[in-house]
């Protein structure tokens, strides 16, 4: 982590009212419990796309009278 970077940390831990070492194992606890999370959810398969404007007249065009 940059000095910038822990800087910034630092301001927003103060904010909180903790230590930036809690501040930066919490964040880390977070991210982790929210990786977990999308790992456990599961991924939904995109649904068949309806044709488009083009691909509907060329159907039609296709068919026989």
């Amino acid at each position: 982590m940059t000095e910038a970077q822990r800087a910034y940390e630092a301001k927003r831990a103060a904010k909180a009212g903790m230590s930036l070492e809690k501040w930066l194992a919490q964040k880390e606890k977070e991210a982790a419990a929210e990786r977990a999370q999308v790992l456990k959810t599961p991924k939904v398969e995109a649904t068949a796309k309806k044709p488009g404007f083009f691909a509907r007249l060329l159907e039609k065009a296709q068919k026989p009278l």
